[in-house]
């Protein structure tokens, strides 16, 4: 935010609960990262705001029904948490393409394998395959509640299938399939235009003074 300084508070997961503690922050607003958990703590500024997908009430739209047709042909494939060198080049072409300014560009392999293996929580990989091509692959931790998107990636010159967009939507319908009430989409800034895309998802569930509140609705 322009002007704004950034402040974190961390958690270092318990070795022995972490799967427990980590269903617990997310909860309260917690992401993670590793063996982490974060969280923004900012004196002067509540703009982050944590937001989850009520499975439940969702309803796939004409357009979301598009996308997932768009993409039906993918294989998708359920992959524990090891990186993988086509990973890793995905990931950097996808950076290069959409956050050449961001923090993530100085990734190295060895940073990749951290951020996929050093856990202690449920996560796995999910990758989208077109031809036997890698194209998009997304982490995700399973919560007790629920779906948490960690971090995903695309190839970005396959604009027109909107991968980012068919990611999420995929996890609704799997995590509706497995019984979870939600999906977890970290953290929005109302107005910003890098995060105005998860507010497309309606309902769409804020973290709150009061707890989880439903966002107010916005055209699809």
């Amino acid at each position: 935010m322009p002007g704004q300084e950034e402040r974190k508070v961390f958690v270092h997961l318990p070795p022995l609960e972490a799967i427990s503690v980590n269903d617990q922050l997310s909860a309260i607003g917690f992401r993670r990262s590793q063996n982490i958990a974060y969280r923004p703590a900012c004196q002067t500024c509540r703009a982050c705001q944590s937001v989850r997908i009520p499975v439940r009430r969702y309803e796939f739209s004409k357009s979301d029904k598009r996308v997932l047709k768009v993409n039906a042909d993918l294989i998708k494939t359920f992959v524990e948490a090891e990186a993988s060198r086509e990973q890793f080049d995905l990931l950097q072409k996808y950076l290069k393409a959409r956050h050449p300014d961001g923090g993530m560009m100085d990734m190295t392999w060895p940073d990749l394998v951290a951020m996929v293996e050093d856990t202690l929580v449920r996560t796995h990989l999910i990758e989208y395959r077109m031809d036997g091509r890698l194209i998009a692959c997304v982490l995700v931790d399973a919560l007790n509640d629920g779906l948490s998107l960690v971090y995903s990636f695309y190839d970005p010159d396959l604009m027109t299938r909107s991968l980012g967009r068919y990611i999420i939507l995929d996890h609704v319908d799997q995590a509706a399939r497995a019984g979870y009430d939600y999906v977890y989409l970290g953290y929005w800034v109302k107005g910003s235009p890098k995060m105005d895309y998860k507010a497309r998802y309606q309902p769409l569930e804020g973290l709150t003074d009061l707890g989880w509140q439903t966002i107010t609705p916005i055209a699809k």
